[in-house]
């Protein structure tokens, strides 16, 4: 790889983008278990439950610190190392990033703290509801970050002014309801459930292997199975969504992911195994299921899906499209008031095209000199690299479908087998602890790498969005990430695992009031007693 600005300033954000995300998910899901948790608590009044949501709880809050950090500072780098990009789409972008940090951060960090420190001071009811606004927070931080992200993947509700060589917002309705977006917000929040399903059932089998704190580890896994199943389930369903709404949306992204380099009879076969080579623009003995893509795809036996080759004879055309597009608004640029009409209905017939005129500027400084042989070159930079999408797609699917056989496996125990899990499958969950975080930065690989060579897809490309830095600036500022983030997962792994060897804190006041409450009811004559004496069911 060619070490240049832009290849760096990706990889930094890569890194920051990915190593963040390993705090979401969890965060995601721990609030809505830790709310059910409290919610049980509250209905029966039983101190176990008590007891866990302050064991989860804390974990959550841990998770939730550091996640906070590292969210913040993601937003700066689009100042810092894609000012360009700032610039240029920041009247659309900005918009979801700045209610995200009026409606759903700052209810999320207002109650948190309400969370931890009133347990004492707010009544079990007042208490619970604020557990579930810390969850409603949480959750709507994501629909805004994702609203942001959808449009960067599929930018509708926005037009560019020539004038100020800017997009420009057109319907705040359109952005917000933008398919893509969605469709990855369910898609992501339902992949954080499942993560934090898999950890509190993983950490719960731990319990159980070393046969410690039996009554919360058993709790814990029936509620995460539970609520792990059906996430599990509808992760797949919806991801299912994000595919047929890519097959109108981002069609190179989703031939990459099939490496279909040719456009196949309807309906297209799904490819399951294969080694796709981008030179030779084949796949490797391909191992495929017929018409499995097509119905994912186009939900339907005779539409088809275009292959990689002839969407790059597609760039080819709307490259030369843009690059009329690009010359109208250098002539609106310099006529300003006096521009011929004409001239504006030329851009507007090819102004969908304009961003991919802007591929040429990675070679020539004006689009309008490139030639037909770099036209036709600079059409096939709009393939991402296949092999990394191609794969790491399956894995994310492969991981999806486990996490179904697993919470499916430990809800069937937990609801018919009074409880009871054989050791090798307490085993089996301790070691599935790492791998939703897997699947879910693979996803976002899929997303983010497969939308190459565009930061805001068909509209603006990577190389152009970069700010003017020097390669020793971002090899500095690289090199910081790295330490303070690997330092600020050294300090979380600790504190979790410190947590979690140390397992619950009893609540020996609420314990003891319980029992006494519960042994009066079933002393001789109380309420709880039949007239034999006999405890009442």
């Amino acid at each position: 790889m060619e070490l240049d600005i832009v290849e760096l300033s990706r990889l930094q954000f890569a890194m920051t983008a990915m190593f963040h995300f390993l705090f979401v998910p969890l965060t995601l899901g721990l609030s809505i278990l830790v709310a059910i948790m409290e919610t049980v608590y509250v209905m029966t009044d039983r101190p176990i439950w008590r007891q866990m949501t302050k064991f989860w709880g804390t974990l959550f809050g841990i998770n939730f610190v550091l996640g906070v950090a590292t969210g913040i500072t993601m937003e700066f780098q689009f100042g810092m190392n894609w000012s360009y990009y700032s610039h240029y789409v920041g009247d659309i972008f900005g918009a979801p990033l700045a209610i995200e940090g009026l409606m759903a951060f700052f209810l999320e960090a207002t109650f948190v703290g309400l969370f931890f420190f009133g347990w004492d001071k707010l009544s079990k009811v007042a208490h619970l509801i604020v557990a579930w606004l810390v969850a409603f927070g949480s959750n709507f931080s994501a629909l805004w970050i994702l609203i942001a992200n959808g449009w960067m993947q599929n930018p509708v509700g926005a037009v560019f002014n020539p004038e100020t060589m800017r997009m420009e917002m057109t319907s705040f309705t359109e952005v917000l309801f933008n398919e893509v977006a969605q469709a990855k917000f369910v898609h992501t929040v339902s992949a954080g459930y499942v993560t934090a399903s898999v950890f509190v059932l993983g950490v719960s089998a731990w319990y159980l292997l070393k046969e410690r704190h039996i009554a919360l580890a058993k709790r814990s896994i029936t509620v995460a199975a539970s609520f792990g199943l059906a996430s599990a389930l509808s992760v797949v369903i919806l991801g299912d969504e994000s595919g047929y709404s890519a097959s109108h949306t981002q069609k190179m992204k989703l031939a990459a992911i099939e490496a279909m380099w040719e456009t196949e009879p309807a309906p297209a076969s799904f490819t399951l195994v294969g080694i796709p080579d981008q030179q030779a623009r084949e796949t490797h003995y391909a191992i495929h299921i017929p018409y499995v893509m097509g119905l994912i795809g186009t939900r339907s036996l005779n539409q088809e899906i275009p292959g990689i080759t002839e969407l790059v004879a597609q760039a080819e055309d709307r490259i030369r499209s843009g690059i009329i597009a690009y010359d109208a608004v250098m002539q609106i640029r310099e006529l300003r008031q006096d521009t011929p009409q004409e001239i504006r209905d030329q851009f507007e017939r090819h102004s969908d095209d304009l961003g991919f005129a802007f591929l040429l500027k990675r070679y020539v400084e004006d689009p309008r000199e490139a030639s037909e042989t770099l036209i036709a070159s600079t059409a096939w930079d709009t393939v991402p690299r296949v092999f990394p999408i191609f794969w790491t797609f399956r894995i994310m699917v492969g991981l999806g479908f486990a996490f179904i056989l697993l919470t499916g496996y430990f809800f069937w125990r937990s609801s018919f087998c009074a409880q009871s899990y054989p050791r090798w499958a307490l085993r089996l969950a301790v070691v599935m602890i790492p791998t939703p975080w897997i699947a879910a930065e693979m996803g976002w690989f899929v997303a983010e790498f497969g939308r190459q060579p565009w930061t805001v897809d068909g509209v603006l490309p990577t190389a152009l969005s970069v700010s003017h830095l020097s390669i020793q600036d971002v090899l500095f500022t690289l090199a910081g990430f790295v330490t303070f983030y690997s330092a600020l997962f050294i300090i979380e792994m600790g504190l979790m695992l410190k947590y979690i060897r140390k397992g619950p804190f009893q609540d020996v006041a609420e314990t003891e009031a319980w029992t006494t409450r519960h042994e009066s009811r079933l002393r001789p004559g109380g309420a709880g007693q039949t007239p034999t004496g006999t405890p009442a069911e």
